[in-house]
């Protein structure tokens, strides 16, 4: 229930967003022409625009992009925009670049010029595009040419456009609505994340819960989601899209090393993983600043730079799938999309193939696939882990019971006991018991080990029969028990336990000759004395004790009253059978 209550939460935020985010596409009339331009061309900063006006300058097709060149030019003319609207706003997708010059020339050769900078671009919800002013479009207009000084990316070329509707752009609403879901469904495995780190403590959920955060930034800053909300300049948001997906994807493979089972991974394997994902942290990180004196190299090298990254994360899943790890299965159907996404982006992003901005809604489904799915991912590896942590705690519990009981009586052994005896001491077990069965050799050489183990378990038995909350029994090994004792009469409790030993024993082991008796040598420690012996000073005298009741005649306490420790003979005093 409290997941359905969370789901149908997020659900509530997810739409509220898309609502928000969706608005201004609302108000655009669909039938409100977009145009592309004609031609393209790449040139020095010398060239004016006069020089431009023969078609023989130009490329006029889709083939020959370039955006490492000083200038970058578009050429739209009347045919354009004849059927429709004139045009008055120009929109691409953002990128840096130092200036935007615009020359409307007319039909008998006057021309409006309009420079802008990269401050005057106006970032817009409908997609991750800014709009600019153009310079008055008239009736009498033929030609339009822009030229862009220092661009900074191939795909702010190819996907420019002018319209008539300054929020007008090739995302539609439903568009922006999916993309609000997305970043909706981004929210809810960040949630998981915290959850899941508050219990499992592990380090692959904080770098899950870094990655979310990462494509988070991406969707809301390359999707243009975060100019529903709030204009940001486009220079900041050309670097921080870059720069997330560059950091989440690096972040992605420190996430896989972190996250896969043990023996998943090669070492060699483990080692190139871990490299591959610094290394696109901070190259394609480098170039995702786009800085000035790095414009004739960084978009390329941005992409090229990702091609290892691709290939190094593609064949350690592909390494940990053919061991088969159960966590990599997860992790390749939640990476297959997005690299596929990747290489189409990256494609674009060179030059090799052209399309519109709206293919870059792959790229954002597939991010939220990726992160429900590992998120599953995620909640299956918590469970995994916590049955083998309960496995684990069982398993140290029965080794720890197997290492503190005697395996033939189920006592206490002598480990545990001298664990815990400065303890027992505190809690006020102040009398030490030891008992010996008498002649035990003599059953074990007449009738054989497996009765002698028989008459340790019944005489076990007895002890532990004859005890409460204020006796503890224990076996030190062979026929040597030892009873700890507290509270009132524990002289008279001790004599009790040792004489139901020998009718346990006849109870339950038949055909013995001779009932099998038991000595006892008991110390008795007063409370001033009680924490200075050791549990070997107890055992001591104890045993001392108990041989001078078998020298006695055995089958009889021996016992000793400890007051104080001087160098005179302490107190001793013997008590028989009647």
């Amino acid at each position: 229930m409290a997941f359905l209550r969370l789901l149908s939460r997020f659900g509530m935020i997810a739409a509220f967003i898309a609502l928000v985010a969706a608005r201004p596409a609302m108000a655009d009339s669909p039938h409100e022409p977009i145009h592309a331009p004609l031609c393209h061309a790449a040139t020095g900063l010398d060239v004016s625009a006069k020089a431009m006006l023969p078609r023989s300058q130009w490329v006029c097709n889709n083939s020959q992009w370039r955006a490492a060149t000083p200038a970058a030019w578009l050429r739209f003319e009347a045919s354009n925009w004849q059927s429709g609207s004139l045009p008055r706003y120009f929109f691409t997708r953002i990128a840096r670049f130092e200036s935007i010059t615009f020359h409307a020339i007319d039909a008998n050769g006057a021309v409006r010029v309009t420079r802008l900078t990269e401050a005057d671009g106006v970032p817009f919800a409908a997609g991750p595009v800014f709009q600019m002013p153009l310079p008055a479009i008239t009736p009498d207009t033929r030609l339009l040419l822009v030229r862009i000084e220092a661009p900074h990316s191939i795909p702010m070329l190819t996907e420019a456009r002018i319209t008539h509707d300054r929020d007008k752009a090739e995302w539609a609403q439903v568009d922006m609505m999916l993309l609000a879901f997305v970043m909706g469904m981004l929210v809810l495995p960040l949630l998981f994340d915290v959850s899941f780190y508050l219990v499992l403590r592990k380090t692959f959920v904080v770098i899950h819960a870094a990655m979310v955060a990462a494509m988070m930034t991406y969707v809301m800053t390359a999707g243009g989601l975060v100019s529903a909300f709030v204009t940001l300049p486009v220079a900041f948001l050309a670097v921080v899209s870059a720069l997330s997906y560059a950091i989440g994807a690096g972040l992605s493979a420190l996430f896989l090393i972190s996250f896969l089972e043990r023996g998943a991974q090669s070492p060699t394997m483990r080692r190139i993983t871990l490299a591959a994902g610094w290394f696109n942290m901070i190259v394609p990180g480098f170039f995702a600043l786009q800085l000035d004196w790095t414009q004739p190299f960084d978009d390329r090298a941005y992409f090229i730079t990702f091609l290892p990254f691709i290939f190094v994360i593609s064949a350690a899943v592909l390494e940990a799938v053919l061991r088969g790890s159960r966590s990599a299965r997860y992790i390749a159907a939640a990476w297959l999309p997005i690299i596929i996404a990747s290489i189409e982006r990256l494609l674009r992003g060179l030059g090799w193939h052209v399309g519109p901005s709206s293919l870059d809604q792959m790229m954002y489904v597939a991010i939220g696939m990726e992160v429900v799915v590992i998120s599953l991912a995620i909640a299956d590896r918590f469970f995994a882990l916590r049955r083998e942590r309960d496995a684990a705690l069982t398993e140290a519990k029965m080794l720890e019971q197997i290492s503190t009981r005697d395996s033939l009586t189920g006592l206490m052994n002598r480990r545990a006991i001298e664990a815990r005896f400065d303890e027992l001491l505190v809690q006020g077990f102040d009398t030490f018991a030891l008992v010996d069965l008498d002649r035990f050799k003599a059953i074990n050489d007449l009738h054989g080990h497996q009765v002698g183990d028989a008459a340790l378990i019944a005489c076990a038995s007895a002890i532990r029969a004859a005890g409460d909350r204020d006796s503890i029994a224990v076996r030190l090994g062979g026929e040597e028990f030892v009873v700890l004792l507290r509270g009132p009469r524990s002289l008279e409790r001790a004599e009790a336990l040792r004489q139901a030993i020998p009718i346990r024993i006849a109870k339950e082991v038949p055909g013995l000759d001779l009932p099998v008796t038991a000595s006892m040598g008991v110390i008795v420690m007063s409370e001033a004395n009680r924490h200075k012996m050791a549990f070997a000073e107890f055992y001591a005298r104890a045993d001392a004790l108990m041989y001078e009741a078998k020298a006695s005649g055995r089958n009889r306490l021996a016992y000793e009253r400890l007051t104080v420790f001087t160098s005179a003979p302490p107190e001793r005093g013997r008590e028989r059978v009647a």
